[in-house]
């Protein structure tokens, strides 16, 4: 841990050289020596709130390390044999779901926040006599932040949640302490899911209902990162009431009729719908100059939908990139935080396969009429469930693209009755295949992880 704080020392101006600076540390071969070695008692570590509180604002050190290869394997886009060729050799095996371990930034990234997490958490633990609101503010978004980035991972490197199997399912490493010394282990996918919903629950108490600053974690965070746990396990009953929780608090929708259709960042950051703005960094394969959104799924806009125009752009030659993030950024950055869009799907799925039919066409008619041209939305009067439901998915899906969601509900809606899908990719003639429940649902852990630590990996 002290080598660790010395890292943060000596780069809190620059927390980017953290991974590799850690990876330099644990890769040589004076790894055991080291980790065996007395700490140096002369090494500095945070020790005042001040300190905490810089770390907590660092936001290219908390805010942007979430995974990005889930949405370069989902089904939103598809790539022309030149502009895969143009990948690296990463991006290429992510996006034809082929077996691979080498998968860097996506795997050491998220542990680097929660590297942080963890300092904060154990720092605080030292700190008598400090502002109470602002300890338990710090506790709170340190919590949070693990529970958040543990969440993300699992999505990637732990099979789907399966309550009949996930007491032996091979969950991720869970990093609970900062030494480096600790080396982690695998959990199982319910010990997983139980350490993110422990530390969320924990977080919601130490949270402001409004934050300073949108980037920091905050109680309706807390309850929207709970309610997209409890969909991707499939306890929609828990889904809904801490989607409920969240928009008690924060419902702001924006209207789309006030968003710009013609401009190349109809979104800025931190927008109105923003409940806590978070992102990956920008992958190639996701580039508008590269990705071309599916002609299936951009044709199930309707003629008003304004989201096909807000959302997407033309290019030369006839088909469309997607433009509409809530990064405010014209790159390939994603936006993976937490938005009021997002949240109100979640209730309305939930009250949907809860039977409270009404309530569900009151959250999807209440987000469709913001995203449809003035006066010509017409209202959805289904009493079918089943119609209902199936509606509130293809909605989800035409409003989450690029958010790294598709991923997890493809991987949940393959244990749903109907809801199975067969994805496709056709790249130099070739056809490849990924069937509902495969292995390559399943990302590989990073190879370095696993020489370094001994971690079993997954086939």
């Amino acid at each position: 841990m002290k080598i660790l704080m010395l890292l943060y020392k000596t780069t809190k101006t620059n927390y980017r050289l953290i991974p590799v600076l850690l990876l330099m540390v644990m890769g040589t071969t004076a790894c055991k020596k080291y980790l065996e070695a007395k700490p140096d008692q002369k090494i500095s570590t945070p020790s005042t709130i001040a300190d905490l509180e810089g770390m907590l604002d660092n936001y290219s050190a908390l805010n942007t390390h979430y995974p990005s290869a889930s949405e370069t394997s989902a089904d939103n886009f598809y790539l022309t044999d030149a502009d895969y060729t143009s990948l690296v050799e990463r991006q290429r095996n992510f996006y034809l779901w082929q077996k691979f371990d080498d998968i860097g930034g996506d795997y050491t990234a998220p542990y680097n926040s929660i590297f942080y997490a963890n300092i904060m958490l154990e720092t605080l633990n030292s700190l008598p006599g400090s502002d109470p609101a602002k300890v338990n503010e710090i506790r709170g978004s340190a919590l949070f932040l693990r529970g958040a980035y543990h969440y993300a991972l699992a999505q990637l490197f732990a099979v789907p949640y399966d309550d009949q199997t996930a007491n032996t399912d091979l969950g991720i490493p869970l990093r609970l302490k900062s030494d480096i010394a600790d080396l982690p282990v695998r959990s199982t996918v319910a010990a997983t899911y139980a350490s993110v919903i422990t530390d969320l629950k924990a977080a919601v108490p130490l949270l402001p209902a409004t934050p300073l600053l949108k980037y920091r974690p905050s109680k309706p965070a807390a309850y929207a990162v709970l309610a997209r746990v409890y969909l991707s396990m499939r306890k929609y009953e828990q889904a809904g009431l801490y989607a409920d929780s969240c928009l008690q608090l924060y419902h702001t929708l924006i209207n789309y009729n006030t968003v710009s259709a013609s401009s190349t960042i109809p979104f800025k950051q931190f927008n109105d719908e923003v409940i806590y703005d978070a992102r990956t960094s920008p992958p190639a394969a996701l580039s508008s100059a590269r990705a071309r959104i599916d002609t299936t799924l951009f044709g199930s806009y309707a003629t008003n939908d304004l989201r096909k125009t807000v959302f997407f752009k033309s290019n030369t030659n006839g088909s469309k990139a997607f433009k509409g993030n809530y990064t405010g950024l014209s790159n390939a950055s994603l936006f993976t935080g937490c938005a009021t869009d997002e949240v109100l799907l979640i209730r309305a799925e939930a009250a949907a396969r809860n039977g409270n039919t009404q309530s569900a066409l009151n959250d999807l008619n209440a987000l469709l009429t913001t995203r449809y041209k003035t006066g010509t939305y017409v209202p959805v009067t289904t009493s079918d469930p089943g119609q209902l439901l199936t509606l509130i998915l293809q909605e989800r899906r035409k409003e989450l693209l690029y958010r790294t969601l598709r991923w997890t509900d493809l991987r949940r809606l393959n244990k749903e009755a109907g809801t199975a899908q067969t994805l496709y990719r056709n790249i130099g003639g070739t056809r490849y295949t990924l069937q509902p429940g495969g292995l390559r649902y399943t990302f590989q852990l990073d190879r370095n992880a696993v020489n370094i630590s001994g971690v079993i990996q997954n086939p």
